[in-house]
This record gives structure tokens, C-alpha cells and sequence, in this order.
């Protein structure tokens, strides 16, 4: 996805004199055709994340169109409040693109996880969230939205499904259709969830863009049982919110398999935390069809 995200943003600076990119000290080697062709739009600002949000809304003040681009939890967790200031509340537009979502630098430890970006975001009113689930997904979803006057999160993501979906900003993709349940999953998880429920009875939504959230999917995909299984590539229960508000004045039963509240202090690679915490196809199998028995 990083590498689409480069290919992606060439694009669109190359068409736009208004487009700005700000770097938080990754990246830069990628993108050093855009230092060269636009040296006056392109910036490493260094590892002052806080500061780089900061100067973005200034930017954004004066007409232009700032994307910012660092790993996760600095840019979401340490400028939170800039961005909940800086873009939120003045109601200014800019791009922030991430990478290393969750556990995908698994062997940095804990300083560099960040499975609570999704939360602490949606708190921020109007934000819009996207999670693509492989470098097409982004190319697509990143053309589409961009430039509709918005403060967007990308949570970009090592990991990439392999199916090939048309998905649209705003909007799920009914991937299956069933009777016992409704699995509603995001991002690149869904290629162990697909390949969980092949051969069960269950309807699969997958969600590329969380906010906003295409409630009238879920609506009109509820199975007969009313249960709802989220798996969630972030904290365990962060989308409880939305799918509760979409579902309201309904009777329903709602369970999360996603990245428990708790640091994973285990060094190692982002697959090894998958199978540690239950992300395979086996135990996502084992987990759904002991949901629909209870």
C-alpha cells in the first residue's frame, strides 16, 4: 500500500499546484521524485509530529491542501489533540495518511502499535476514516475523497488482502449472503475472514471506509438470528458504537473478535501476533460457528 500511496499522490500533486505533502522522517526516500519535481510543496518536517499538524492548518488557511504521512500512533495518538484542534474544530481539510496501523511493526514493541487510532479519531466530529484493504482499494478510495473539503484518516496497512472488490467511499461491499449470522469485518482482515466463511451459512459485509458508516448495509443484511459478529483488525469493540446507532430500536446480539485492550509486550512479527491472538482462518471459523450455536 505504501508504495500505491506514492504512485497515488504523484498523481494527484502533479495536477494540483495547491496539493502539499509533509512528511514525518519515513517516506522521504520514496517520494524523492516529488522532492525534486516540487520542491516547494514537498517537506520532511522531522520527527515533530504535533508541530508538522500545526503547520498543515496554516497551510490548509491559506487555500492549500496539506497531506501529512508518518506511522500511526505518532501521528494519531501523539497529535491527537492538534488534530482535534488544529482541523476539527476549525473545520479545515487535510489528508492523514498513516502506516504501521495496529501491530504491523510488531518487532518496535509497543511504541510503535497503535490498535487504538480507529477509536480515538472517531471522537473527533465529522472525521472521515478510511481502511483500505489492499493498494488498489487505496488508489481507488484515495482519488475518490481526497479533495472533498474533509480531514480524512488512511490507515494504510503492510498486510493486503488478495480479492477484488469495487468498493466505493462511503459504502460496504456485500461479499456474501447467509442466514445464520452477519459478519461484518474491515481492511486487509478480510482474507482470513473470507476464507473463514466460504462454506458457512453467514452473510459478510466488508467495510473500506468506517466513516462515514453505510449503516443501510448493515440494515438490510441482518440475518433471521439478528446477531452480528464484528472482527476488527483494531481494539476489540471499537465499532460497537456505529453498528449499535445503525441497528437502533432493533433487538440484536453483537460480539467482537479484535485486538484485546491490553499492550502486547511480545516482540516478533505482525503474523505472529495474528496467530497469537486468533487471527487465522481456523479460529475464525471456530469463533463464528460458536457464536451462531449459543
Amino acid at each position: 500500500m505504501r508504495k500505491q500511496f506514492i504512485k497515488t499522490y504523484e498523481k494527484v500533486i502533479s495536477a494540483d499546484d495547491k496539493q502539499v505533502l509533509l512528511l514525518g522522517d519515513i517516506g522521504v526516500f520514496g517520494f524523492r521524485n516529488a522532492f525534486a519535481a516540487y520542491p516547494s510543496r514537498v517537506f520532511n518536517i522531522g520527527i515533530l509530529e504535533p508541530a508538522t499538524i500545526g503547520l498543515a492548518a496554516g497551510m490548509a488557511k491559506t487555500g492549500l491542501k496539506p497531506t501529512i504521512h508518518t506511522i500511526a500512533p505518532f501521528l494519531v495518538e501523539r497529535a491527537f489533540e492538534q488534530i482535534k484542534i488544529d482541523f476539527g474544530y476549525q473545520q479545515l481539510a487535510c489528508n492523514l495518511v498513516s502506516v504501521g496501523s495496529s501491530y504491523d511493526y510488531a518487532a518496535l514493541g509497543c511504541t510503535h502499535h497503535c490498535p487504538g487510532d480507529v477509536g480515538i479519531l472517531q471522537y473527533i466530529p465529522d472525521i472521515e476514516i478510511v481502511i483500505p484493504g489492499s493498494a488498489e482499494e487505496f488508489d481507488r478510495l484515495f482519488s475518490e475523497s481526497q479533495d472533498n473539503g474533509k480531514t480524512t484518516y488512511y490507515r494504510l496497512s503492510e498486510k493486503s488482502h488478495s480479492y477484488n472488490f469495487e468498493v466505493q467511499f462511503g459504502k460496504a461491499n456485500v461479499v456474501k449472503k447467509g442466514r445464520d449470522l452477519t459478519v461484518v469485518t474491515f481492511g486487509p482482515i478480510l482474507e482470513q475472514v473470507y476464507a473463514a466463511v466460504e462454506s458457512l451459512d453467514v452473510t459478510l459485509l466488508y467495510y473500506s471506509t468506517i466513516s462515514p458508516f453505510d449503516e443501510d448495509a448493515l440494515r438490510n443484511n441482518l440475518t433471521p438470528s439478528q446477531k452480528i459478529l464484528l472482527i476488527e483488525p483494531f481494539y476489540s469493540g471499537t465499532m460497537v458504537e456505529k453498528v449499535s446507532h445503525a441497528l437502533r430500536g432493533k433487538k440484536v446480539s453483537i460480539q467482537s473478535l479484535g485486538v484485546p485492550r491490553e499492550f502486547l509486550r511480545n516482540y516478533g512479527s505482525a503474523q505472529e501476533h495474528d496467530r497469537a491472538l486468533g487471527f487465522t482462518v481456523e479460529n475464525i471459523e471456530k469463533y463464528i460457528k460458536a457464536f451462531k450455536d449459543e
